[in-house]
């Protein structure tokens, strides 16, 4: 039974594939298991996955036959794992050889902590460093409600690829098929236990046009680098992000941000977490956004019922003989 398990989803990622699963066994805390789920690759990332997997006993490889989405892979390879602790890898970002035993250090020492992870750095396709990213959430704090607000606040929920407990993480439903999954995740993780950040930038996250967050977020760097534009324009598309999370999100009337707010609430009142902490969730959640925050998430509301109506008039026209 490894201590810890990586658990590596991946689709089409032939490109920093190498560089991802090198850092990974580049870790000086050997004792890990790496499984590596390819969602019906096209590229050369099964040819990759196998020669690493046949030349290291660590690493178990499962191909699909089809491409399940983004969320049944993340699900996947967690469903899979046997360690005492998880981390879930990208197939291009990178981390420092020491990440893991500095995690496993902190996760050793203190039960109260669910989730280990180090602060992040953005870089480029080359892995040059662009910027360090600055989110001072409160997420260690003994208080469910603070680590609440600070989750249901804007961030860039890195903190989904840290160090964390097995056990907790079953205890959740895992990622869910919609837009903004990976911070429902974390806000379930919070209500369960604090967080702990390494103070050290031993995450690189890669920046690329190829990936997901830059075909649907395109404000992405400006808002990582901590200056955020409050406009529809500049919000991440989690119409069309909902379909890479689920394939059979195709062309079904979808409401992302009504489907976000239902899981906020929702994670707090299914919380095991006594009623009053959970009042006071509900009470620090709504005093948490800005007025201008507030002011677009009722805005982007109003989109969803909009763009559900022109899809429902665009069904009933190919109806229509």
């Amino acid at each position: 039974m490894p201590y810890v398990s990586f658990g590596l989803p991946v689709y089409n990622g032939a490109n920093f594939l190498t560089e991802a699963i090198e850092s990974i066994l580049a870790q000086t805390f050997e004792d890990f298991e790496l499984i590596i789920s390819d969602n019906a690759s096209t590229d050369g990332t099964d040819a990759i996955c196998k020669a690493y997997a046949a030349k290291d006993q660590r690493i178990r490889y499962y191909p699909n036959e089809r491409n399940m989405g983004a969320a049944w892979n993340f699900n996947r390879v967690f469903e899979l794992s046997s360690g005492r602790y998880f981390k879930w890898a990208s197939h291009d970002d990178l981390i420092a050889p020491d990440y893991l035993v500095k995690c496993v250090e902190v996760l050793d020492q203190d039960p109260g902590v669910v989730l280990c992870h180090s602060k992040t750095k953005i870089v480029d396709e080359r892995g040059d460093p662009l910027f360090d990213v600055e989110f001072n959430l409160n997420t260690d704090s003994p208080k469910p409600e603070i680590r609440c607000r600070d989750l249901v606040g804007a961030h860039l929920c890195f903190q989904v690829f840290g160090l964390i407990r097995a056990s907790t993480l079953r205890k959740t439903p895992l990622m869910g098929n919609y837009g903004h999954a990976d911070g429902i995740l974390l806000l379930r993780l919070g209500l369960l236990g604090r967080f702990h950040e390494i103070p050290g930038y031993l995450f690189f996250f890669r920046h690329s046009p190829q990936q997901s967050t830059s075909r649907y977020f395109p404000h992405f760097l400006a808002f990582a680098a901590g200056n955020p534009e409050y406009s529809i324009d500049t919000t991440p598309d989690y119409h069309q992000w909902a379909v890479d999370f689920d394939p059979a999100n195709e062309g079904k009337v979808r409401f992302p941000h009504w489907r976000i707010m239902r899981e906020l609430r929702k994670s707090i009142t299914e919380s095991p977490i006594s009623w009053g902490e959970k009042i006071r969730c509900f009470r620090s959640m709504r005093k948490q956004p800005k007025a201008e925050e507030r002011s677009l998430f009722r805005k982007l509301l109003i989109k969803d019922l909009i763009v559900a109506s022109k899809t429902i008039l665009s069904h009933l026209k190919l109806k229509t003989p």
